[in-house]
């Protein structure tokens, strides 16, 4: 069985690439992550999975746009409700991806992170599964975090601080200075 990993970078792929493998999947990845600021941040992300896909032998299909305009006009005024544009606009691409692919399926390793919001991750694969004919495995790969964490830290690969967008940098270090006031 086929499956489509759509990729944020390179920690997160760590232990889900490990499970969906250890489940005898055939994993393809996909990196495509528009909303990720500053371009530098972009450019390291898209390296270092360059790398660790190298070291792992891991394929993967690079949809390397920067569209950090589109993402932005579709979260201004909304920046509360970002993370679904974001979660929706990369899955969507994948799905798409996928259909063509024909994988038997797509998932993310944004289900990695225990700071995302996995039912509406979930919910949003799974919608765009059905639409686009490609089913959405849930996996719930949080139990992991640590394991990936100390495995990034063994490859020694860039692990990055803050979600990707603007706004998460700006919770990140901002939250850091109130915390030193």
């Amino acid at each position: 069985m086929k499956v489509l990993l759509h990729i944020c970078c390179a920690p997160c792929a760590i232990y889900s690439l490990k499970t969906l493998c250890s489940e005898s999947f055939d994993v393809v990845g996909f990196f495509y992550n528009h909303n990720i600021h500053p371009y530098q941040e972009y450019l390291r992300r898209l390296d270092t999975l360059k790398v660790y896909a190298d070291q792992v032998k891991l394929k993967v299909i690079y949809q390397d746009e920067y569209d950090l305009e589109t993402f932005l006009q579709n979260v201004a005024f909304r920046e509360n409700d970002r993370c679904r544009y974001c979660y929706h606009s990369r899955l969507k691409y994948a799905a798409i991806v996928a259909r063509r692919g024909k994988f038997d399926y797509f998932t993310t390793t944004l289900l990695y992170s225990k700071f995302q919001k996995h039912d509406l991750i979930r919910s949003i694969g799974e919608s765009l599964g059905k639409e686009y004919g490609v089913p959405f495995l849930y996996r719930d790969f949080r139990q992991g975090w640590k394991e990936g964490i100390e495995a990034s830290k063994q490859l020694n690969i860039y692990r990055q601080q803050y979600c990707g967008c603007i706004y998460s940098e700006k919770e990140r270090y901002c939250k850091k200075k109130k915390d030193r006031e």
